[in-house]
């Protein structure tokens, strides 16, 4: 039997639930047909759905026709909903849009084509209504051609083979050949068509009448993809729901199989849903191309990618309001925080923000009615009564120059400093992040710590505290103390390096555009043109189709948005305006939005680009403006003089540091035990008296012996763990781990593997039993040195310990405690023997014991 996986999209009041009921109606999967105007349909089963009318999340149903098994997802057609929409695109084999007969190709449909274009999804499409509408077919699919494009084609029973086969060979030659040689097409060759977007079938009927759906049905059934999966396990994540209090995954599986109690990164799977309507079936295992619930996941993510599958991009449709929550009960707003959370787990979209500064909760929407679907969400499903108040346009910053930003973290006992190059990217870029600083400077795992730790945040611009955006930010430079360095030491100075970058660049405000397309009576085209530009918008030279006038191009959200009303008012009802977001570009009234907004980035403490240096034992702050004076590296960015080149010059300052250092230690020495009092004649003379001992051995501890291994540093220093490690770090950490259990079981020595705190938030670091070795994940603010260097010296007092590292700082010490070094390659020898060891054992027949002695 054949699998796919279809989405049913539209413009809201298109009739698309009406259709997915008659779907599921004619294929026998309910008794009777469910109406959104009577609130019993099947797919529309929460309150707040059928309350309104419309439809808010995306639902599955399961449905069987012919042999073919359709997995359904029925999705929001209103604009407030459309990232709903879009998370459902990403497992999608093909897409049912639904055009309604009255209305026609409206705005919100050329949203969900252009769309569907980007994520390449082959669409069917259905024109409901033609019981009630006034337009006859030709009028329907000239109205479908001109807004959709040529490709569209009408597949009607009722339709001469001849006339279908002829239309379809004009859009794709391969057709064309088979049709000129043989006077037909079969179904094979149009099936490849539709797949590639080539052509795209269109049915005709009502969906409240039953009329074209079963011949719908049909043309799915025929023409559908069938999708080639791998036998490697892949899924893609597209939404978490709660249901009971259960936290749910929902995925479309694209590669191998899923079954209960399958471990998926560092979790166990509990339970399987495959879900039709409010219900669902318990299965003990899904297969390539079903989309079904999981239990037991906690730390997935919509859009996540699940063992062979990769994360998805960003989405296509971002909201571009900002509204204020203001919590109108007595519910502490740290309470009320966790659960806008856990809304946004759902729906990532919202993007929660919480400012500490005037504690308060910001999300983003796409409008209103949005805005009331989620204060009934907070009421009914939490008891959280909220106003939502100072709606507002999201902005964003980005620079315009390359600067070098430079942090320095320095309180007592604690050293960092980091370098940071920022550099202005294309307009859609986002934030990337790289680095190219040499590991003689800056050891690889603290490399990794600081860029992980930036990712971590959603940094805030210089202007207005708007999040940053369309730059490129690379690690160029780092200083680490070998003794007084931690994780979180870094955390501190990559963020005062980023921030004294934005304050030291060319900053540039950042505001949403949409592109638009407004059709209107040609006589009201002056008026829309000079409307355009008092809103600092652009437009291209105007178009006529169908007697109409048509312009296209973009304007600045603040300004276009409430435009339709303005815009039905003076054509009388004549002109309609479709809008999309075209992107963030340079803000046209940036001195009044940077006044308005009116952040001053001095008083914001939380997000400092000062430094922090050390002196006489104490830490004092210095302005970003100064820290580069007093950094301990110079400018990474600057050109080297010809005397930095000389060894001779770099010795002495480095000799000249380390007598500072000691100058320092002494200073505050005698400060708290006083000064130390000698002879100046005899300071320097040996008293003869005291007899010469000769130095005894070193004692080599006889107790167990115990290997610790740096986890990240090893998989990124093994090229087959590295190249895993570049697509998913989890499958490289588990594959490592069973490498070293058999490792251990060969050996027999104790074996603690130490990985940083890339896993685990927290104060308290994570110690687990996993088979024979011990699994060691450190709290947030301890790197993985740390771990191993306190652990080698206490354990080298009674037994012999070895340690696994290519950090070449870490190797010092080590051998300073007593243990001995093993560098990753001599390690990865040592494992690969061992597993040759094994192999070979197990490859060898072996003899069994019968109890009676056998002569050959």
């Amino acid at each position: 039997m054949k699998r796919s996986v279809i989405g049913i999209v539209a413009h809201v009041d298109s009739g698309k639930t009406t259709l997915s009921e008659a779907m599921l109606y004619i294929c026998g999967e309910t008794r009777r047909i469910g109406r959104v105007d009577d609130g019993n349909a099947f797919l529309d089963n929460f309150e707040v759905e059928r309350r309104r009318g419309i439809t808010v999340f995306s639902k599955q149903a399961v449905l069987h026709f012919g042999d073919t098994e359709f997995i359904l997802l029925d999705t929001p057609g209103h604009i407030d909903f459309s990232s709903e929409t879009e998370r459902t695109f990403s497992v999608l084999d093909c897409a049912v849009m639904v055009i309604s007969g009255i209305d026609g190709v409206q705005s919100h449909t050329e949203t969900l084509w252009r769309l569907l274009d980007s994520y390449d999804i082959p669409v069917f499409i259905f024109v409901n209504k033609t019981d009630i509408t006034h337009k006859n077919s030709d009028e329907l699919m000239s109205d479908i051609h001109s807004r959709l494009g040529g490709r569209c084609v009408y597949f009607g029973k009722d339709r001469p083979l001849e006339e279908l086969f002829e239309e379809i060979s004009l859009c794709d030659e391969n057709i064309m050949n088979e049709y000129l040689e043989n006077g037909s097409v079969g179904s094979e060759s149009i099936r490849n068509a539709v797949s590639e977007r080539k052509i795209f079938p269109v049915m005709f009927g009502s969906a409240l009448k039953l009329e074209g759906v079963s011949d719908l049905m049909d043309i799915l059934s025929e023409y559908i993809p069938e999708k080639i999966y791998g036998s490697t396990f892949g899924a893609k994540v597209y939404k978490i729901t709660e249901d009971g209090g259960v936290r749910l995954t929902h995925m479309k599986i694209t590669g191998g199989s899923l079954d209960v109690r399958t471990l998926v990164g560092d979790e166990k799977i509990t339970a399987l849903r495959l879900y039709s309507g409010e219900k669902y079936t318990s299965i003990p295992s899904a297969e390539a191309g079903m989309a079904v619930a999981a239990e037991g996941l906690s730390e997935t993510y919509a859009g996540q990618g699940l063992g062979a599958e990769t994360d998805e991009s960003a989405p296509l449709i971002e909201p571009v309001l900002t509204y204020c929550a203001e919590i109108t009960d007595s519910t502490n707003i740290h309470t009320a925080l966790d659960i806008f959370r856990k809304l946004e787990e759902e729906d990532p979209q919202l993007h929660v923000i919480w400012n500490e500064q005037q504690q308060e909760i910001h999300v983003r929407i796409m409008g209103e009615i949005q805005l009331e679907i989620l204060t009934g969400i907070l009421s009914e499903r939490f008891g959280l009564h909220v106003r939502f108040t100072h709606g507002s346009i999201c902005y964003k910053e980005t620079i315009s120059n390359t600067v070098e930003g430079m942090g320095h973290f320095e309180p007592l006992r604690h050293y960092a400093e980091v370098h940071l190059k920022l550099e202005p990217l294309p307009c859609g870029s986002g934030i990337v992040y790289d680095t190219d600083c040499r590991e003689d400077y800056l050891s690889g795992n603290f490399q990794n710590l600081i860029i992980s730790q930036l990712k971590e945040k959603t940094h805030i611009g210089a202007l207005t505290g708007s999040p940053i955006t369309d730059m490129k930010i690379t690690l160029i430079g780092g200083k680490s103390h070998v003794k007084h360095t931690e994780g979180g030491d870094f955390r501190q100075a990559a963020y005062r390096a980023l921030r004294q970058g934005l304050r030291s660049a060319e900053n540039v405000l950042l505001e949403p555009w949409y592109g638009f397309r407004i059709e209107l009576p040609a006589e009201n085209l002056g008026r829309a043109l000079s409307d355009i530009q008092q809103m600092s918008g652009k437009f291209s030279s105007p178009d006529t189709i169908n007697g109409m006038s048509v312009i296209e191009d973009s304007a600045p959200v603040s300004e276009i948005q409430g435009y339709q009303k303005e815009l039905i008012a003076y054509t009388k009802g004549k002109g309609r305006i479709s809008c999309v977001l075209k992107g963030y570009y340079p803000c046209h009234n940036t001195d009044e939005i940077v006044s308005q907004i009116g952040y001053d980035c001095d008083s914001d403490i939380a997000n400092t680009a000062d430094s922090v240096f050390c002196t006489h034992g104490s830490g004092y702050v210095v302005p970003w403006n100064e820290a580069p004076e007093k950094m301990h590296l110079g400018s990474c960015l600057a050109p080297l003089k010809k005397e930095d080149y000389s060894v001779t010059n770099a010795r002495l300052d480095s000799f000249k540091e380390r007598l500072y250092d000691d100058k320092e230690l002494m200073e505050i020495f005698e400060r708290t035990y006083g000064r130390i009092k000698r002879d100046d004649r005899t300071k320097m003379r040996r008293d003869k008296l005291t007899e010469y001992k000769k130095p005894s051995k070193p004692i080599i501890p006889m107790g167990e012996e115990y290997l610790l291994v740096d986890g990240y540093n090893i998989i990124f220093s093994w090229e087959d763990l590295k190249k895993i490690a570049a697509d998913d770090l989890d499958t490289a950490r588990s594959m490592l781990i069973n490498r070293l259990c058999s490792y251990q079981g060969f050996k027999g020595c104790h074996l603690i593997l130490v990985f940083d705190a890339y896993r685990v938030k927290g104060e308290h670091r994570e110690i687990e039993q996993h088979h024979n070795i011990t699994v060691v994940y450190t709290k947030e603010a301890e790197t993985a040195d740390t771990y191993i260097e306190k652990t080698a010296h206490d354990l080298s007092k009674e037994h012999r310990v070895r340690v696994a590292t290519s950090d070449n700082q870490e190797q010092i010490i080590i051998l300073g405690n007593g243990a001995l070094r093993v560098s990753a390659s001599e390690f990865e020898l040592e494992v690969l023997s061992v597993e040759k060891a094994i192999s070979s054992f197990l490859d060898k027949p072996q003899k069994r014991f019968t109890g009676i002695d056998i002569k050959e």
